[in-house]
């Protein structure tokens, strides 16, 4: 029957402007792609966690209020599995956002953190692991843009016709999106700086968005 729905409605649209099928199609498998970049940055930043936080407690063990902040924030970043399917799901959704809006806002403490120690700065592994951090935040942040955009996309030729007859007859729906609150900064990377708190704090607002 799916395939017979597909069929009248390509034969009706087809004299117009096509069925819109294979738009649909080649949308949906974008969004899917770039959520899984999304979810392989967001692997590499909480790979990066374990290392940085024994790094940190090497020169400052009684930090441990923060340092138990970002275990437990990385431990509820794995907690769940984000599919592609359920990132369909829009409080799904958020609330992998905010688990991971949790992580960056742990690891900005964290940083804030190591400025009050400068053998911690000065420790050649501790730097590496700065650099590391900076590199894949710059890289969410692109992954993230990327995904707003195909999700943009598809959800355009959902609504639009021809693509709103398939979609509705083979029960398409739009897909929830991340929030941005400026569309101009997911455009590029921004350059992180972790030397100094107030750096710290623009980098957490932007990667929490």
């Amino acid at each position: 029957m799916k395939w017979l729905r597909i069929l009248l409605a390509c034969l009706i649209l087809a004299p117009l402007a096509g069925c819109g099928y294979n738009a649909i199609q080649s949308s949906d498998e974008d969004v899917n792609a770039a959520w899984s970049e999304v979810l392989n940055q967001y692997q590499r930043r909480a790979d990066l966690v374990p290392n940085l936080a024994a790094a940190v407690k090497g020169y400052a063990a009684h930090e441990q209020a923060v340092l138990t902040q970002v275990a437990q924030a990385r431990a509820s970043v794995g907690s769940v599995q984000m599919t592609p399917e359920m990132a369909k799901d829009p409080n799904a959704l958020a609330a992998f956002d905010a688990r991971q809006g949790d992580l960056t806002n742990a690891l900005s403490r964290l940083m804030v953190v190591s400025e009050n120690y400068p053998q911690l700065k000065a420790d050649k592994l501790f730097q590496d692991l700065q650099v590391q951090l900076e590199g894949t935040e710059n890289r969410i942040t692109v992954a993230r843009g990327r995904y707003i955009h195909a999700v943009q996309q598809y959800n355009v030729q959902i609504r639009q016709f021809p693509g709103v007859i398939v979609a509705r007859t083979l029960g398409y729906q739009p897909r929830p999106n991340f929030g941005v609150a400026n569309e101009a900064a997911i455009s590029s990377a921004p350059k992180l700086d972790f030397s100094s708190p107030g750096a710290l704090r623009a980098a957490s607002q932007s990667a929490a968005q």
